[in-house]
């Protein structure tokens, strides 16, 4: 006898239904989960904005007053420290610049002072400090005045870049005078100083020498209690 293929199908049938309907019940309950856990996004209003903009970029930065063209303003306490305050020295011409500034040096034989002879003192011309005295000061023939020694304390020696010569400048302002020279065997001091007439001027005796421009180092508050010395402690040697 021959099997009836559709009724074989038929009979399989009622297995499959169950399966697509648990299927069908699984969606649903998926669906319904999914729509359940969904949460509409929270209206945001303009607190919660700025209060966004200032997580987003970070912590909020500190305000600094400044002055004019991005310079810290004078009156903030931050940063102090030990500063010298920049004098107010003697005006200068562009050439006595040229040469108290820059290292110059004036023509031989043309400086006032080179055959000036004339007891007195001769101080910067740039801050005033005195420097030579006519008693040091003698006739080299070199074109330039010359001292075979200086007031005790007034003179800075250094070499010059290329190490053939010492220059010497005023110590009080820095300002370039000349250089020095020893070995010549023209005084008893056996010592030159090459002195341009630009950089110096010249005091006659018995009048009264100008005050010295120097630099100053600005006032700082004390610390409390920094002004006390501490006692000494008889039972601990030295």
């Amino acid at each position: 006898m021959q099997s009836n293929p559709s009724c074989c199908s038929l009979g399989k049938l009622p297995w499959i239904l169950p399966l697509i309907a648990l299927a069908l019940l699984v969606a649903l309950l998926a669906k319904s989960t999914g729509n359940a856990l969904a949460v509409d996004p929270p209206k945001t209003t303009k607190e919660d904005s700025k209060q966004q903009a200032k997580e987003d970029n970070g912590k909020e930065t500190a305000k600094v007053a400044v002055g004019r063209g991005g310079q810290t303003n004078p009156k903030s306490t931050a940063g102090k420290g030990k500063k010298m305050s920049e004098p107010e020295y003697n005006k200068l011409t562009p050439e006595e610049r040229w040469v108290l500034l820059n290292k110059g040096t004036e023509y031989a034989f043309t400086g006032k002072y080179t055959d000036h002879f004339v007891e007195g003192t001769y101080i910067c011309k740039r801050c005033n400090a005195p420097l030579y005295t006519s008693d040091d000061k003698f006739h080299s023939g070199c074109g330039w005045p010359a001292f075979d020694d200086e007031i005790k304390g007034s003179i800075r020696r250094e070499t010059d870049a290329d190490g053939s010569r010492i220059e010497i400048t005023c110590k009080n302002c820095g300002g370039h005078l000349g250089h020095v020279f020893n070995g010549e065997k023209m005084t008893k001091k056996d010592s030159r100083h090459c002195v341009n007439s630009i950089s110096i001027k010249f005091v006659p005796k018995g009048k009264e020498l100008p005050p010295v421009i120097t630099a100053k180092k600005a006032e700082e508050p004390t610390a409390k209690g920094s002004e006390e010395t501490p006692k000494a402690d008889p039972l601990k040697k030295p």
